[in-house]
């Protein structure tokens, strides 16, 4: 079986479902949740472990930051059998009642990115699949995390957000900030636009789970945020999948 040219992965591994973080450090945490974990292959930002969930070998791979590396990845896996997979990230919430620790689930992602563009038109809109949104959203109801359900943004640069002031562009970043407050896009983030647009083109399932790291409003008006750990986002993915493999197998 023909391994992968980045995750180092094949069809081998007998998975369809995968949980997706960024950080190649929060792998093996994710794993620890699952039935007999193992190391399986890492190169470069790609780190996965294999585990089993329901009795179903489930992949935990990491995709790094931003789009480029998490199409590369969701292509990759596509390419190895997996039809299901959920992003478990973080992001920074945009909305004052979002506080920092809060889940955010999101329905669709704003395109401010450049790796969808190479996929479809502007004008294809980047949405989570439906049956995963509502796997999300019934397994986070047993959690105490308060979650908040809608649309997040997607950029490239991270401190083309925070640091607008210092850039060329810097009005025309903070021009669309304050639009995409005002229309009530919940968070900012880096991966989900890439992650729904090629999950939608490559026919395969893709949804997300995020952790709002802290609120950048809140923060401007000396509001504190306050110490988060990622375990509710990743006990909220977990269960989701355990929904839809009772569901479909």
């Amino acid at each position: 079986m023909r391994q992968q040219y980045h995750i180092y992965l094949s069809a081998e591994q007998g998975a369809q479902y995968a949980i997706l973080p960024g950080d190649p450090g929060r792998v093996k945490q994710i794993a620890a949740f699952l039935e007999k974990p193992r190391f399986v292959a890492s190169n470069r930002e790609f780190t996965t472990y294999c585990a089993f969930l329901e009795g179903k070998s489930i992949l935990i791979t990491s995709t790094g930051i931003g789009g480029p590396s998490t199409a590369i990845a969701l292509e990759e896996l596509a390419s190895c059998g997996v039809h299901t997979v959920i992003r478990v990230g973080t992001c920074g919430a945009m909305q004052p009642e979002i506080m920092a620790g809060d889940l955010i689930l999101p329905t669709a992602a704003v395109r401010m990115e450049g790796t969808s563009r190479e996929y479809v038109p502007i004008e294809f809109p980047a949405v989570s699949d439906f049956s995963i949104l509502q796997a999300l959203t019934k397994a986070s109801q047993s959690l105490p995390s308060c979650v908040h359900t809608g649309i997040v943004q997607s950029k490239d640069s991270f401190y083309g957000q925070h640091r607008p002031d210092t850039m060329p562009a810097g009005q025309m970043l903070q021009t669309k900030w304050d639009a995409w407050i005002k229309a009530g896009v919940l968070a900012s983030e880096m991966e989900c636009a890439a992650l729904f647009t090629v999950a939608a083109v490559r026919k395969i399932r893709a949804g997300a789970v995020l952790t709002a790291l802290w609120n950048q409003q809140r923060q401007d008006k000396g509001n504190q945020n306050k110490p988060i750990d990622h375990t509710s986002a990743i006990q909220t993915a977990i269960n989701a999948l355990r929904l839809l493999i009772q569901k479909n197998g």
